[in-house]
């Protein structure tokens, strides 16, 4: 079948199963036909709030069904979803709500922000039709939040328009089978790990936040085909006491996706020998699209620490410090280029692309391949730190720890967590005296979402940083480590 525009998919399969479940959430359950006249209805509200063809609509809703109808109302109005986290701070939220000029904000009450809103709960009028609307495509899929490396934040901007072949079932995904995603929604890999299959008509389960033991009990309620994981939620379970998690049914699940942080390699071999090689894949790559890896559970048995192979979109090529392509076995930063030629896959609002010559990019890690062309992770060459799958940029913490009254310096560093990977543990330089764990804490939790808040506040009486601004992050980072 050729792509078809997203404002039709869920017409397209509420015509096939007009009452079989779309979408569930904790007690809340919505059909296909339910959804899709709904949105039909939301899509009117938001055309007479001036929403328009290519516009940007900031959702600001947390994990629910009124996610996924903000989220099809913004297709079929042909404009481009943009979803963010609902506990935003307002001073992050205006941040990015100025980098993407939304039409409209979902989610955010009127006197909480100075463009055009709806607030959490809205219910359209009831006079509007919930007849389809005329076909109409948006340019960009979607438009995805990240934090920058300079402190402010970036959209991260998809270049495929929002369309797509319902009879091309993605991510080792069967068409209209039962996916479960634990992960928060405004994130890309739970965004497009819930979306993909809704397109396929697949069911998708979300959950309001990850738990370990109601995961377990979810697949086995729903008789799940595929769930999204990330490792520290892979870990959460596996500390479940063992007569718990073996006393769910999990026979149903076909394939387990994991990615967005390392995974331990202990950690993953339990889950092959629990699950069996065939359902554990894991796939690395970032928002841009510019390329990625897969690997199954099969294949990482042979290549053990291995992330997979480029997919066949893309190149992937190893740079030594030189700038010359490096052979097998030599680590040096990993360079990702898609087929289609650089910026075709994503462009950047807030921030600009870095690449070297050719058109390749970096993700910031370093790596190598081996000889049968598989990717090896050995370390980050940025200061990015990935705390419990979120990728969280010093920078940015550094930002709003610098604005306290009394901070003269600061500098933000990852230490090791056995649940999160990372923990984010902040090193503050307040000469006065004033400022106490409590007064920067209230401060930050004004101007940070809650998993970019430090875990812990170290004060030390010396500047943080030279006379040039640098911050020497690796080194603070050793001497806490021990190396």
């Amino acid at each position: 079948m050729t792509a078809i525009s997203l404002s039709r998919i869920l017409t397209h399969w509420a015509e096939q199963k007009p009452d079989t479940i779309a979408v569930a959430h904790e007690d809340q359950t919505v059909t296909w036909a339910e959804l899709d006249r709904r949105t039909n209805r939301l899509a009117r509200a938001y055309e007479h709030l001036g929403v328009k063809q290519d516009d940007f609509v900031t959702i600001a809703l947390p994990n629910s069904i009124e996610f996924f109808e903000a989220t099809f109302a913004t297709w079929k109005v042909g404009a481009t979803p943009q979803p963010v986290s609902a506990k935003l701070p307002k001073f992050e939220r205006d941040q990015i709500i100025e980098v993407g000029a939304p039409r409209l904000v979902v989610g955010v009450d009127e006197a909480d922000t100075d463009v055009q809103s709806l607030p959490i709960g809205f219910v359209p009028d009831a006079s509007l039709s919930d007849d389809p609307l005329p076909e109409r495509t948006a340019r960009h899929f979607k438009a995805m939040t990240s934090g920058g490396s300079t402190g402010r934040p970036k959209l991260i901007v998809s270049e495929f328009p929002a369309e797509v072949d319902p009879d091309a079932p993605p991510l080792n995904l069967g068409a209209q089978n039962s996916v479960l995603i634990p992960g928060p929604l405004y994130h890309n890999g739970p965004f497009l790990w819930s979306v993909y299959p809704m397109f396929q008509g697949c069911q998708v389960t979300i959950t309001t936040r990850f738990d370990a033991a109601q995961t377990l009990e979810l697949i086995e309620k729903w008789r799940v085909d595929m769930i999204y994981l990330v490792p520290t939620m892979m870990q959460r379970i596996w500390n479940l006491p063992t007569e718990e998690r073996l006393k769910y049914d999990l026979s149903s699940l076909n394939v387990l996706w994991h990615l967005a942080a390392p995974c331990p390699a202990w950690l993953k071999e339990a889950y092959i020998d629990w699950l069996g090689p065939n359902v554990v894949m894991e796939l690395y790559g970032g928002t841009e699209g510019t390329g990625s890896t897969v690997i199954t559970g099969q294949e990482w048995l042979q290549h053990k620490g291995s992330v997979g192979k480029p997919v066949e979109t893309c190149e992937i090529k190893i740079v030594g410090e030189d700038g010359g392509s490096l052979p097998p076995g030599e680590v040096g930063e990993v360079f990702l280029r898609p087929k289609t030629g650089p910026g075709t896959t994503y462009h950047y609002m807030g921030a600009e692309a870095k690449t070297i010559d050719g058109g390749w990019e970096s993700l910031g890690d370093l790596g190598y391949m081996d000889g049968d062309g598989y990717l090896y992770l050995s370390d980050r060459l940025t200061d990015m730190i990935l705390s419990g799958g979120a990728n969280i940029y010093p920078a940015e913490v550094e930002a709003a720890i610098d604005a306290c009254p009394g901070v003269r310096s600061s500098a933000v560093i990852g230490l090791p967590h056995e649940d999160l990977g990372n923990a984010i543990h902040a090193i503050v330089d307040a000469p006065g005296g004033e400022v106490t764990e409590e007064t920067l804490m209230a401060h930050l939790n004004e101007r940070l979402v809650k998993y970019k808040l430090p875990r812990a506040i170290e004060f030390v009486a010396e500047p943080l940083r030279d006379d040039a601004g640098k911050v020497r992050r690796k080194a603070l980072r050793a001497e806490r480590v021990g190396g």
